[in-house]
């Protein structure tokens, strides 16, 4: 029965994608013929439109095939016409689903930064490029050491992306462990945290230090899942019993803002014992809403 529930939800996320996707790239297709400010302003809201609708129908069919307990907080005082820095823990595929279903027409669509193989995934990597959510190349300290010629590809990207973020509201999505948490990587890490990766704050500041001006504020999402961290297979074969979210908007330190994180080593310390400070309230979060189930 599982499997039948699961192979039914996969086919109607699949169906789901074959009608808006091509839509989505209709539109986009104006704009790539004509990339002028004006045209780009008069598509976005149709692009968020249609991404808003495929996201609703994404939800209304998971909410029908599924009969999860959700236990949400802190998403009423949100405006779809503002911009935002979204950060949360990052645990499983499942994450993308949470934030989407509850974040949808709540905020604008969010744009995530991704790994530039991912533009090759059939049908969603034309979607992401349609969109214009940054890849990036995230190479490794050793590799650029061997090419240092191509450091620096990633802030440029970033650059170029908060450029075309702040013609319109946008939320800025950033996972800043980097990684989904598993505890073989915490150990490895040697994380502090008991159920969180160590932050990295190179992107966030680099987006803050573009479009900071912009900004409300930031919006901290805390997701837990009491029965265990899922996959995406296991919540749609509808395994997944009870999420809990949480979420909040934390202003930004004027000094944060003011400060140049590229150049100012000082600045890079202020600015990461910050997020480890977001960090650490996170940890205690999480277990807390551990503790009460």
């Amino acid at each position: 029965m599982r499997l039948l529930l699961g192979a039914i939800s996969f086919a109607l996320m699949a169906l789901n994608m074959l009608f808006w996707v091509p839509l989505l790239l209709a539109v986009a297709l104006i704009r790539f013929i004509l990339p002028i400010t004006p045209v780009r302003r008069a598509i976005a809201p149709v692009l968020s439109a249609i991404v808003e609708a495929w996201v609703g129908c994404n939800s209304a069919g998971m909410a029908l095939m599924h009969r999860t307990r959700w236990d949400v907080s802190g998403f009423d005082q949100l405006d779809r016409d503002s911009w935002y820095m979204v950060v949360a823990n990052h645990q499983s595929w499942v994450d993308i689903v949470v934030l989407q279903r509850l974040l949808n027409r709540r905020i604008p669509i969010l744009k995530f930064f991704l790994k530039r193989e991912l533009i090759w995934v059939p049908l969603m990597g034309l979607a992401w490029w349609a969109l214009e959510f940054p890849f990036m190349w995230r190479f490794s300290e050793a590799y650029l050491k061997k090419h240092p010629d191509m450091r620096g590809r990633d802030q440029e990207a970033t650059r170029r992306a908060c450029a075309k973020f702040s013609e319109t509201p946008t939320s800025v999505m950033n996972f800043l462990e980097g990684t989904r948490f598993t505890p073989e990587k915490k150990e490895r890490q040697g994380s502090p945290f008991r159920y969180l990766l160590k932050p990295k704050s190179g992107g966030i500041a680099m987006a803050l230090s573009s479009m900071g001006d912009k900004f409300r504020a930031i919006l901290d999402v805390t997701i837990v899942y009491p029965d265990g961290i899922p996959t995406l297979w296991s919540f749609l074969q509808g395994k997944v019993s009870r999420i809990t979210v949480r979420a909040r908007l934390v202003p930004i330190p004027v000094e944060i803002l003011a400060s140049d994180y590229s150049r100012d080593p000082e600045a890079r310390a202020a600015f990461q014992a910050w997020v480890n400070r977001l960090w650490q309230d996170k940890d205690r979060e999480i277990e807390g809403l551990l503790d009460r189930t």
